[in-house]
């Protein structure tokens, strides 16, 4: 039985409930940020939970595949070292599972520091979207938002 379940999870499988997985989270941080379900369960730990778990579990089938962890390293060498790390499926899952943790855990904090602002939801959507679609970018305009925003009103009255 659990041979059958282990056989279930490939990487490729992982990969598709991952971000299936996620998309719930960022409909409930982009359409309802105010709600307890926000405040309790999206922003808490237990996504990055979810996530770690499946991060340590491509971490035990990478061990199982006797991957190999050092050349992960050469990754800061050069842009063709980066390259051809992204040609294995174990380490781009890795990578992946990283990158939608951080996106997801950038998105709870926009969310929590936007109502500590009382900026407008719909504004902070738009953030959000790009967030999870283009982390880096997302926060900027977050930021750049926050900053104007924080100018327009004053908080020490």
């Amino acid at each position: 039985m659990i041979e059958q379940i282990y056989a279930y999870f490939t990487i490729e499988i992982l990969y598709f409930w991952v971000n299936l997985g996620v998309l719930p989270f960022w409909l409930v941080l982009i359409f309802f940020p105010q709600s307890n379900f926000t405040k309790y369960f999206v922003t808490s730990i237990f996504p990055i939970t979810l996530l770690g778990g499946a991060y340590i579990f491509v971490l035990y089938k990478a061990y199982l595949s006797a991957y190999d962890f050092d050349s992960n390293f050469e990754l800061y060498l050069s842009i063709s070292n980066l390259s051809g790390l992204f040609s294995s499926n174990i380490f781009l899952m890795l990578f992946w599972i990283h990158f939608v943790s951080i996106n997801l855990f950038v998105g709870g904090w926009i969310v929590r520091d936007s109502q500590k602002f009382f900026i407008n939801k719909v504004l902070v959507g738009i953030p959000l979207i790009i967030t999870y679609l283009i982390g880096p970018l997302g926060i900027f305009i977050y930021w750049l938002i926050r900053i104007f925003y924080a100018k327009s009103i004053n908080l020490y009255e």
